[in-house]
């Protein structure tokens, strides 16, 4: 169903095209194994069953009008200490795309929800293995919202919804790839200045005073940035505080 597109130097080369399965993530993590899987294959299908997101979330997508892939990157040149890098870069190649696509202003929500009109447009779930102090294989899961006009979630949005305009699926993962292997690209170059700097730029409610939710408190803060291990920084009436992906959430 989907073509290799062809404004990409490996990523995409290889499509493996299901028409349903529980998770692309999973079936991407199974075929990363095989000698013959090579780096940028994508695993894409139509109906994703059980398709997993940050936080053990669900990602709602109705079958055949949104785009839900994974892809298979080697990322060997990156530590492990250095993995949230990967989320930053995945994370601006859908603002780079979603922004150009609608001509709206786009967010990055910590760690890597993209956001139009403060509702979520993409979800984002990078699964890494690790040998020794290196990553060997990534997986990088996406959920677009793309032709859905109704969600049961009221904070869900979709590119119909922004532009008005029904999207041809294969055109938007080949313009969405381009974007991929662009950022990651400029990882490989070891341009992490660069991207962290881009990262904060976009990153949503930064600077802003707001609530938080921890498993112990509910706290007003205002988010500084991230650490090197992608740690949410927040400023809060007791000083900088650190979070991982589990130990906050940023209430509305």
């Amino acid at each position: 169903m989907y073509k290799i597109p062809a404004n990409t130097l490996f990523l995409g080369k290889q499509v493996v095209f299901v028409p349903e399965c529980h998770s692309t993530n999973t079936l991407a993590l199974q075929l990363s194994h095989k000698p013959s899987t090579t780096e940028g294959t994508v695993v894409i299908t139509n109906h994703q069953t059980a398709g997993r997101g940050q936080r053990g979330n669900t990602w709602e997508a109705a079958p055949g009008m949104n785009l839900t892939f994974s892809t298979i990157l080697r990322p060997a040149f990156l530590p492990v200490e250095d993995q949230f890098y990967l989320t930053i870069a995945v994370s601006l190649a859908l603002h780079d795309y979603l922004g150009t696509k609608t001509g709206k202003p786009i967010a990055i929500k910590w760690p890597n929800d993209i956001l139009v009109h403060e509702k979520k447009i993409c979800g984002i779930l990078i699964e890494n293995q690790v040998q020794g102090s290196r990553l060997t294989t990534a997986v990088a899961g996406i959920g677009l919202n793309v032709n859905q006009q109704h969600f049961d979630t009221p904070t869900a949005m979709s590119l119909i919804q922004v532009t008005q305009k029904e999207d041809n699926l294969e055109a938007v993962l080949h313009g969405l790839l381009e974007c991929l292997e662009a950022r990651y690209l400029q990882l490989r170059r070891q341009d992490h200045d660069s991207l962290k700097e881009a990262y904060l730029s976009r990153l949503y409610a930064r600077h802003e005073q707001r609530r938080f939710s921890s498993p112990q408190e509910t706290f007003e803060g205002s988010i500084r940035g991230v650490d090197e291990s992608g740690r949410l920084a927040v400023e809060t009436a007791d000083g900088l505080k650190y979070f991982g992906i589990k130990e906050v959430s940023l209430l509305r």
